[in-house]
C-alpha cells in the first residue's frame, strides 16, 4: 500500500474486525496508516453466498475510500 500511495495510486486494504487492533499497531510503528474497510470476522468459513454478501456490504466503503 505504501508504495501504491507514493506512486499516487489509491488503495485500500480489506479485513476482518479481528485485525483492528494490528492494523492501528502497524500503523502507528511505520508511521503510515493506508485506507481500511473491516468486514465481520472470521471469513474462512462462510459459504460462497455470505461472501458475496459481506462484499455487497462493504463495497459501498471500498469505492468511497478509493475515490475521497
Amino acid at each position: 500500500m505504501f508504495d501504491l500511495n507514493k506512486r499516487g495510486i489509491p488503495g485500500t486494504m480489506i479485513a476482518t474486525t479481528a485485525f483492528t487492533q494490528a492494523y492501528e499497531a502497524q500503523a502507528e510503528v511505520l508511521g503510515f496508516a493506508p485506507s481500511v474497510v473491516y468486514v465481520p470476522h472470521p471469513i474462512q468459513n462462510r459459504t460462497d453466498d455470505e461472501i458475496r454478501s459481506l462484499a455487497d456490504k462493504a463495497l459501498e466503503e471500498i469505492l468511497d475510500s478509493l475515490t475521497n
